[in-house]
């Protein structure tokens, strides 16, 4: 059986109004083997994207421990989490996040910059990244010259081009104005096939849902049943 690249355990999340307490995630445990491709689905206010940024490092958990590879990242400090995410975390947004004075090449480099890497090297990078999402014909056009699954195309590349250990995406499929949501499907089921990458998805659309190898069903901070695609 494969080893976990995540390990969650314990996991308690909760914020303060006032003097009450508000819990959005309640002793919550977790494996996730590398290369799986797993969907978090749940109704609104279920904890699901809290769960998600705290795996990718973008929030810190008020209990437990959050394991990726041999990282314990839930001791983090906030500037440790930057740079481990730099290197280890690929994000795909809902809404692309793309820069509109960059080109599709520009937009891609952005996460190498922050890494000690040479132009070459980042230039081989950029453009192998921009060929596995099909937009090798497309890195001078900016995000106002390109379609909306062109633009989420970009954005999958920019998530991939570091060598991410992980790749989160948030509602991928969620933007009504893109009407190419089984195109973008199809690629990341491709990227995970291809790489071997371990994806973490937050979804509404059974659709994107169907594509996981499994799904977690979270409902009141708690997970409370996995099911496998039908």
């Amino acid at each position: 059986m494969t080893e976990p690249i995540v390990r969650v355990g314990g996991l308690h999340k909760y914020f303060r109004r006032g003097s009450e307490q508000i819990d959005v995630l309640i002793d919550l445990s977790l494996d996730v083997p590398e290369g799986e491709y797993l969907a978090l689905m749940g109704p609104s206010g279920s904890g699901k994207t809290t769960l998600l940024n705290l795996i990718a490092g973008l929030d810190q958990p008020s209990d437990g421990e959050i394991w990726v590879g041999d990282h314990l990242i839930s001791a983090m400090s906030e500037a440790e989490l930057a740079r481990w995410r730099t290197r280890h975390v690929g994000f795909v947004f809902q809404f692309y996040h793309l820069l509109p004075v960059l080109t599709a090449y520009e937009n891609v480099e952005l996460p190498l910059l922050l890494l000690p890497m040479s132009a070459a090297e980042r230039r081989q990078q950029v453009l192998t990244a921009l060929d596995l999402v099909g937009l090798s014909d497309r890195l001078r056009h900016r995000p106002g010259q390109l379609s909306g699954g062109q633009q989420q195309r970009v954005g999958i590349a920019r998530a991939i081009v570091t060598d991410p250990t992980l790749i989160v995406a948030d509602e991928p499929t969620g933007d009504p104005a893109a009407r190419s949501a089984e195109e973008i499907l199809n690629l990341i089921v491709e990227l995970k096939r291809g790489l071997n990458k371990t994806i973490l998805m937050v979804t509404h659309d059974p659709r994107a849902a169907a594509r996981a190898e499994r799904v977690l069903h979270l409902e009141k901070g708690c997970l409370v049943r996995e099911t496998a695609p039908v």
